[in-house]
């Protein structure tokens, strides 16, 4: 099933991709909004003994604030016994901090509005953590929604609670209020983004898919690389919070036309929902679809089998194959995500800015939305996720056992190499679960691939908190889990060139194909099919019925 004509198809393309851009845009602003600038302690004259209370300036800051290697103490102060102008000390702050600013372009965002730093330091790991939450239990809700109301009511819904919960973070007078507000607002914008994925996924014919979905991979991280130009543009983490929402609001108001986003009909054929299948089929058949396809279609709306018309993600559990497949490709996601901070970690010493280490990691990013575009789609879904899923666990296991002994240029190589293969990891996952999960069942089933994979990002923020020694233990075992992933992706079925599965049947019907053999497409299946699937002879009685209308006799042989 294509998207229509070329200028429909077009309109189509544009409604599936721009909003990739301003979803990103919501997904990278907690990068500036937690950016810690560097700081240190505001002198506090009243610790001070009376001759150097008249100090000003450089000599203050020198009597006042410890010298350390790197600059001034961010967190201490001198602290001196009376009658004495020698310190024999140091304490915590007392007037609050002095902020080199802007920070990643903002001259105020959240630490420097609530002082987020010292022993409040803990609270942006926090905010962190809480807004991953969000878009975690958002996947996981969005996922069920998109199975029970369709995909475009689901996006739509999402979008519109986008922009007042925006606007609550924006307003946000207390930090708790933000905490609230941030996990709410990653809620939608996880729904938003789960619901377009799996509409413009279904949208698509199988040569097509990867390609489609690759290109809105690119139109996420031009949204992530247009972060740091707009905080330059607004200065204020408030005035930036606000101007991402009021683009969510246009891109609400402009996506309720139907011309942009369809209304999938796999699951309208797949829910038995016959009248809005066929005025959708007829929308796409006005586009640029043959009119002999759309009879069969609709012949088979009409005449298919009896099918019931929701199904509860629950029904995975009665499942054998497409259990195994959504827990390995769930459980590669986690780890692809979650192992990536120990790769990211070796270059925060190469890129102490923020502009800087921000463009690295959305460069590694592109570079490996690009290679699983080039290799996916000739080598296969599984060939790709287990070399990427190799060479993280590879990258791993020399980082943890060899660091110390490697070349500072091998270790930085290592690092960007497995924080590539990590987002190739994570972004195949997702695309391979949401063709190999049956229509029925796939927004409730990828919106679970895809909470898991918020969980591993969280790792990062909870391993930064400060007093943290779990970071070892952490690269240990998730460098165990990226081998048993290797092992357990060869289990998986391949998906490439084939049709997406539309009833548990067809996805219980996917079988695991030898690893080293280019799997068969469609046109290649024999010609039984396996007791396992459901015959459904509804499309060859619609070409029997168009045969024998046919005013022309056939001819003889």
């Amino acid at each position: 099933m294509a998207l229509g004509g070329s200028r429909p198809r077009g309109r189509r393309a544009a409604g599936g991709w721009a909003p990739c851009a301003a979803l990103a845009l919501g997904w990278a602003l907690g990068w500036a909004l937690g950016a810690e600038p560097p700081h240190r302690c505001r002198p506090d004259t009243a610790l001070l003994p009376p001759p150097l209370r008249r100090l000003g300036g450089s000599a203050l800051l020198r009597a006042a604030v410890p010298r350390l290697r790197g600059g001034w103490s961010p967190c201490q102060l001198y602290r001196y016994p009376p009658g004495d102008p020698r310190p024999n000390g140091t304490g915590p702050c007392t007037r609050g901090w002095h902020y080199a600013l802007p920070a990643a372009g903002l001259r105020a965002n959240l630490v420097t509005q609530w002082d987020l730093v010292c022993a409040s330091r803990w609270k942006v790991p926090l905010e962190q953590t809480t807004h991953l939450l969000g878009w975690t239990l958002g996947s996981v809700t969005a996922g069920l929604a998109c199975d029970r109301f369709g995909r475009r009511p689901s996006f739509l819904l999402a979008l519109a609670l986008a922009v007042p919960l925006g606007l609550g973070v924006a307003l946000a007078v207390n930090f708790l209020m933000v905490l609230v507000a941030r996990l709410l607002f990653g809620a939608a914008l996880a729904g938003a983004f789960l619901a377009l994925y799996v509409a413009r996924l279904e949208l698509c014919d199988p040569p097509h898919r990867l390609a489609v979905t690759m290109v809105a991979g690119f139109f996420w991280i031009a949204g992530e690389l247009l972060l740091p130009g707009l905080a330059l543009l607004c200065r204020d983490w408030r005035v930036l919070q606000g101007a991402v929402t009021m683009i969510l609001a246009l891109l609400a108001a402009c996506w309720w036309c139907p011309a942009l986003l369809l209304e999938s009909p796999r699951w309208l054929l797949a829910t038995l929902q016959p009248e809005r299948a066929r005025k959708t089929l007829q929308a796409l058949a006005e586009d640029n679809c043959p009119q002999d396809s759309l009879l069969a279609e609709l012949e088979a709306v009409s005449e298919g089998p009896p099918r019931p018309r929701y199904h509860s993600v629950c029904e995975i559990c009665s499942t054998r194959v497409i259990w195994k497949n959504g827990v390995i490709l769930g459980f590669a996601a986690f780890i692809g995500s979650g192992i990536r901070h120990c790769f990211t970690r070796n270059l925060v010493p190469h890129l102490p800015h923020f502009f800087s280490s921000h463009l690295a990691l959305v460069g590694t990013e592109a570079a490996a939305c690009l290679f699983v575009c080039l290799t996916a789609e000739r080598f296969g879904r599984r060939a790709i996720l287990l070399l990427c899923t190799v060479l993280t666990g590879i990258s791993s296991l020399l980082l943890l056992a060899l660091t110390q002994y490697l070349l500072e240029l091998i270790v930085l190589t290592l690092s960007v190499v497995g924080t590539a293969a990590s987002h190739a990891v994570t972004m195949l996952s997702i695309f391979f679960a949401s063709e190999v999960l049956p229509t029925v069942i796939r927004g409730a089933g990828l919106g679970l691939v895809v909470g898991a994979n918020f969980v591993g990002k969280a790792a990062a923020p909870i391993t930064a908190i400060p007093n943290s020694r779990g970071f070892f233990l952490h690269h240990v075992v998730f460098a165990s889990f990226a081998i048993l992933a290797v092992l357990s992706i060869m289990l998986l079925p391949e998906s490439q060139g084939r049709g997406l599965p539309q009833s548990l049947q067809d996805g219980e019907s996917q079988r695991r194909p030898p690893l080293f053999r280019r799997a068969p497409r469609e046109d290649h299946l024999p010609l039984l099919a396996p007791h396992a699937i459901p015959h459904d002879y509804s499309c060859l009685a619609a070409s029997t019925k168009r045969m024998l209308r046919s005013p022309d006799p056939p001819r003889e042989m």
